[in-house]
């Protein structure tokens, strides 16, 4: 791709619209110091300085994809508490829309605290319910998708085996989309790994191939890594798989396109919320039609961007912009 193109790709996304649906989460932050130890128990004493609420999961796919300043609409369950309440503010604050969040009295929002002294994590308390929508609530979800779906260019599915994307509500979200033409990018977990057949792209990482296809897989044995995929694309009758491999980047299969992009040389801090700036580039590029050579680049490109920084955040466009047009000079 020439720079113009790729200057002309990152121009058109405001024009696009994607849709994300998942599991939405808060990613809580307890920052602090430590200077002594507990008398209770063999355990530092963190001494609190500030609590921060980020966006994670689908809502901070829904956060990249803004970030890109692709037109994003968000859909998923939380429940009807305190931290949900957060999750909304968090929201507003990013000037994401929030008419897709729906409440359940059923279930509580999914919120990761880390506890942080120094800028190194100590500790991850998860709160969560791992069970599926209740009817009434899954009925609300799937009627908000075929809403959002009007106009899409793409949908990303963003699973984190919480409940929102049960067996039942995948098979329906991909009837929605089939019927309204839009391509499905999915970033899977194990619980519904194989539920998701003949979508566009699947993303799964290592672990993910590892466990879905229960069998041990190491970035050192790339021939394994490379039939492993092909075995995945066949068992889901996927158009394309994009399997990120962390420091060793991605691997990237179709039908009439296959290879491996390595990551670039990064100071890495966290690797915390690099799967869903993957996923949502990947969307990006997806709604807009380009080849999946580029696709594995940009989303490769911008996982490693992210990482470089401490904690969850978004990718930031202009530096996507400016490492991409650095990458395709060399």
């Amino acid at each position: 791709m020439t720079t113009a193109a790729l200057e002309a790709f990152f121009d058109h996304l405001p024009q696009l619209k994607v849709v994300v649906v998942g599991d939405v989460m808060v990613d809580a932050y307890a920052w602090g110091f430590t200077q002594r130890m507990s008398p209770e128990a063999p355990v530092p004493v963190l001494q609190i300085r500030e609590t921060e609420y980020r966006l994670g999961g689908a809502a901070n796919v829904a956060l990249n994809l803004q970030a890109m300043g692709v037109q994003t609409e968000l859909i998923s369950v939380c429940g009807e508490d305190a931290v949900a309440a957060q999750l909304i503010t968090c929201l507003q604050n990013a000037k994401l829309p929030t008419a897709g969040i729906l409440r359940s009295s059923s279930r509580p929002t999914t919120v990761k605290t880390r506890i942080m002294s120094d800028q190194q994590q100590l500790l991850r308390i998860d709160e969560e319910s791992l069970a599926d929508l209740e009817p009434k609530a899954s009925a609300a979800l799937l009627q908000s998708v075929q809403k959002a779906l009007q106009g899409a260019h793409a949908l990303i599915l963003q699973d984190y085996d919480k409940g929102v994307l049960s067996s039942s509500n995948i098979a329906a979200i991909l009837e929605l989309a089939r019927h309204a033409g839009v391509p499905v990018a999915v970033d899977p977990k194990k619980e519904h790994f194989f539920d998701y057949q003949g979508v566009a792209l699947f993303k799964p990482n290592l672990k993910e191939l590892a466990d879905g296809l229960d069998r041990s897989l190491s970035k050192d044995k790339l021939a394994a890594i490379e039939e492993a995929v092909i075995e995945l694309q066949h068992k889901i009758a996927a158009e394309a798989v994009l399997l990120t491999l962390s420091e060793a980047g991605v691997i990237y299969r179709s039908a009439t396109a296959e290879g491996r992009i390595p990551a670039h040389l990064r100071n890495i801090v966290d690797v915390s919320g690099a799967g869903d700036t993957v996923i949502a580039v990947a969307g990006c590029c997806l709604a807009a039609n380009l080849p999946l050579h580029l696709l594995a680049t940009l989303s490769n490109l911008a996982g490693g961007l992210v990482c470089e920084s401490l904690g969850v955040v978004p990718i930031k466009k202009d530096t996507l912009l400016h490492e991409a047009l650095l990458t395709i000079k060399e």
